[in-house]
């Protein structure tokens, strides 16, 4: 079977307040084939979300000048648990899927000045603010950010008992070894509500500086195993992905995360040349249409899952 791909990005994002380079920093690994189409992989360290989205721009620009497909692989929610929209009572022109509500949304609150300075705390206090009026259903953030409507700690058991903490992507993720966190949680070790929230933005304008040539799955391109008929007209694919899915051994001088976005790279360029990567785009055989609907529209899922 023909590869759907020529390259595979994975990139490490960052929520960081500061600039900052090495461990727990922003990286992006770039896996792509030489010109004996031997697999190689590069991987960069930026110090600020700024540089990430012009490197990340710069590197996407190249490969598009030589025609290539390239599948960029993102580790933070491209959504949030389904009925989050209508809590928020986000409204749209006709049409608008949830998904496109949030991500207008957070595009529209967050600031993320070059620096890294941002207000995600800020932007989380007023999510709770309107759906729940309570420090809930987002919670953690440092002692010098709480406020009202966002906690330092996660809220008693039973508050919002409404509102879902994970999506459907990750209660099938924690039915194995590994337990992603909710979005919910802000501040913290593994916490990625942060990371989405100043994401987010990052992912749209990604996909509005390529036009018809990006998409993103599965909100673009429906939760279906993807052909190379699928794929050909795009320059670029960008998906959610969770790195530690991946196994992982750093080489030696390797930082942990330069690790994870090099291995996953490596990982997702061997599943297409093995004929498995269109695969991993569909559904499991038992999802129903209401959740293939439920994830298609508004919380997305984690490629491989």
């Amino acid at each position: 079977m023909a590869r759907l791909f020529d390259a595979y990005i994975v990139a490490d994002w960052t929520a960081a307040e500061t600039k900052k380079l090495g461990d727990t920093s922003l990286w992006i690994g770039v896996a792509k084939r030489d010109v004996r189409f031997r697999l190689y992989t590069e991987t960069h360290n930026v110090a600020t979300r700024a540089e990430g989205e012009a490197l990340l721009a710069s590197i996407l620009a190249d490969h598009r000048k030589r025609g290539d497909r390239v599948l960029v692989g993102l580790d933070f929610n491209f959504g949030y648990p389904a009925g989050t929209a209508a809590r928020l009572k986000l409204e749209g022109t006709a049409g608008q899927a949830p998904w496109q509500l949030m991500w207008k949304f957070i595009a529209s609150n967050i600031v993320d000045k070059a620096d890294n300075t941002n207000n995600r705390y800020q932007v989380a206090a007023k999510m709770n603010r309107l759906m729940t009026d309570e420090a809930w259903p987002l919670w953690g953030a440092p002692a010098k950010q709480a406020q009202r409507w966002l906690t330092t700690t996660k809220p008693p058991a039973g508050s919002g008992a409404d509102i879902p903490e994970f999506r459907a992507t990750e209660n099938a993720a924690r039915k194995g070894r590994l337990q992603p966190k909710s979005v919910w949680q802000m501040h913290g070790a593994g916490a990625v509500g942060g990371q989405t929230l100043v994401g987010i933005p990052a992912v749209r304008r990604l996909l509005e500086s390529l036009g018809p040539s990006g998409a993103v799955w599965p909100f673009g391109t429906g939760w279906r195993a993807l052909t190379p008929e699928d794929v050909e007209p795009l320059s670029t694919l960008v998906v959610e992905v969770w790195p530690s899915m991946h196994e992982t051994k750093p080489q030696p001088g390797e930082f942990k995360d330069q690790a994870q976005v090099r291995s996953t790279a490596e990982a997702l360029a061997r599943m297409d040349e093995a004929g498995d990567l269109a695969k991993a785009f569909a559904p499991p055989k038992e999802a129903m249409p209401e959740l293939i609907a439920q994830v298609e529209q508004e919380e997305g899922w984690i490629l491989g899952a």
